[in-house]
């Protein structure tokens, strides 16, 4: 078996995830005249006009908050402001400012020591791109037929005659699939990841790569991206069980739903909003308590190895879900425990872009609003303070990028009210042991933490929480959390 290696960089990384139309842009990049208000409510269809070059001018912001790299939703050419509908995979958007706005984006970021990956959607392209378009004009003479699966003729490509004859994306006419069996488009779309691996990018975020059911498929995409810069970081869309796509022969780590859901069910509690969560692809419902939460944390930890934990792309909430803040109905308390848990968690951490100043915005789409660059008085500022904190403590600490984790308390059996209430885990790396503890209840808890990490270590260490509630007792320290709190506690021999 082939063992997961995880680029180092990646395993160090706290991404941002950014939705280019709604992020940022600037007077440098020129924009057609029917756009959408900057500050009116996101719709389905609309048009905002955010561009590369808006990131460029906001870098400064997104290191100060400790960010290292960027996850960039589609920027190819593309007529939806998603851009999930590629036009055109060697163009980035004229809307986002073409190629030139991204080659001076990624100078910049690689002068920053800041690294970039890119949505890969190849699965389907668009009505627009120019082989199905080819077949739209040309129809049974068209050369590139069988690029695509067409079922009959006349294509039912935008009228409504008849459902969608051809193979497209569940059924959205909007997105033919490529035929993938087809060793010409295999050989384009590969040509493709390599084409901008070699231009400088240091990942692929692969969009629904599950349903590219072609032999081999992503063993030869990771291969052949792989030759040309074996630091590439490739993150699988798989919202279910990933086991075995993650041992180190396609994937270097998933979106990371399943920890998604067991977050938002424990840090969520009564606060969860069972209608921002269904009809999703995920399940965080209904709420759960701690020992509940540390059966399924182990579960997921276990399911596969050490290094390809390390590769884990870890979020609480992105472009396809409603906004944390939004599903525990602007529950503050709920959302710093979630981001705690996320920041001192294996694998990488992402946040959605504002959910550092409280944007909020329910499922799609309005959880695609556009950041407030002008009007800093409606940043959450308590927000943007913990999350800020919880990133640099996560530099600050290797122990919490690679060290290892193991459950503290409750452990297994535990039926008290602490154990339904409280989660506790260490990360150990040489000689430092953090103690990561939350308190997910509405009541204090006194618990007792003793496990062999623990004994012969130091005077504990608050780097997050009171420092007057850690007591040692022997070999184990006895902590009292307030509810609906966490700490961090430092350990060294």
């Amino acid at each position: 078996m082939v063992q997961p290696q995880v680029p180092t960089w990646a395993t160090d990384a706290v991404f941002y995830q950014i939705f280019p139309d709604r992020f940022a842009k600037s007077a440098r990049i020129a924009k057609p005249r029917n756009l959408e208000a900057w500050d009116t409510p996101p719709t389905l269809y609309g048009f905002k006009g955010g561009d590369l070059a808006g990131v460029q001018d906001h870098l400064d912001v997104l290191q100060d908050l400790g960010i290292t790299a960027i996850y960039f939703n589609p920027i190819f050419q593309s007529a939806a402001n998603h851009r999930y509908h590629t036009h055109d995979y060697y163009q980035v958007d004229p809307l986002l400012g073409g190629n030139p706005a991204f080659y001076a984006l990624r100078d910049e970021l690689h002068r920053r020591g800041m690294r970039l990956i890119l949505d890969g959607v190849f699965n389907h392209a668009s009505r627009g791109n120019f082989y199905f378009n080819d077949i739209l004009e040309n129809g049974p003479q068209s050369p590139w037929i069988d690029w695509f699966t067409v079922q009959a003729w006349p294509l039912h490509a935008y009228d409504q005659d008849g459902p969608p004859n051809y193979e497209c994306w569940w059924n959205l006419r909007a997105l033919p699939r490529w035929n993938t069996t087809n060793p010409a488009v295999r050989e384009y779309l590969m040509r493709v990841g390599e084409h901008w691996v070699r231009e400088g990018i240091d990942g692929w975020r692969l969009d629904v790569p599950n349903e590219i059911t072609a032999p081999g498929f992503w063993q030869e995409f990771r291969q052949r991206v792989r030759a040309i810069n074996p630091a590439t970081y490739i993150v699988g869309e798989i919202w279910g069980d990933a086991a075995q796509l993650i041992q180190g022969d396609r994937y270097d780590g998933v979106m990371n739903y399943r920890f998604t859901e067991a977050v938002i069910q424990f840090a969520g509690q009564e606060h969860i909003q069972v209608e921002q969560v269904t009809g999703v692809g995920y399940h965080p419902y209904p709420a759960i308590d701690a020992a509940t939460y540390a059966d399924k944390i182990d579960a997921l930890l276990g399911s596969v190895p050490w290094a390809a934990n390390l590769g884990q792309y870890n979020l609480l909430d992105s472009h396809d879900t409603a906004r944390l803040r939004a599903i525990f109905a602007g529950d503050e308390a709920g959302v710093r425990l979630a981001t705690l848990l996320l920041c001192t968690y294996l694998g990488p951490p992402s946040i959605f872009y504002g959910d550092e100043i409280g944007l909020d915005g329910g499922k799609e789409p309005a959880c695609r609003a556009a950041f407030p660059w002008d009007h800093p008085d409606r940043w959450n500022q308590t927000a943007l303070a913990y999350h800020k904190q919880f990133i640099a403590l996560r530099h600050q600490q290797p122990a919490l990028r690679t060290g290892a984790y193991q459950r503290l308390f409750p452990l297994p059996g535990d039926t008290s009210a602490a154990a339904r209430a409280v989660y506790a885990f260490t990360r150990t790396l040489d000689d430092t042991t953090l103690v990561v503890a939350v308190n997910a209840g509405t009541a204090t808890q006194r618990i007792p933490l003793a496990a062999a990490s623990l004994v012969g270590r130091g005077t504990p260490r608050v780097l997050v929480g009171q420092p007057n509630n850690i007591t040692r007792q022997g070999d184990h320290l006895e902590l009292t959390l307030p509810p609906r709190d966490g700490v961090v506690i430092a350990l060294a021999k």
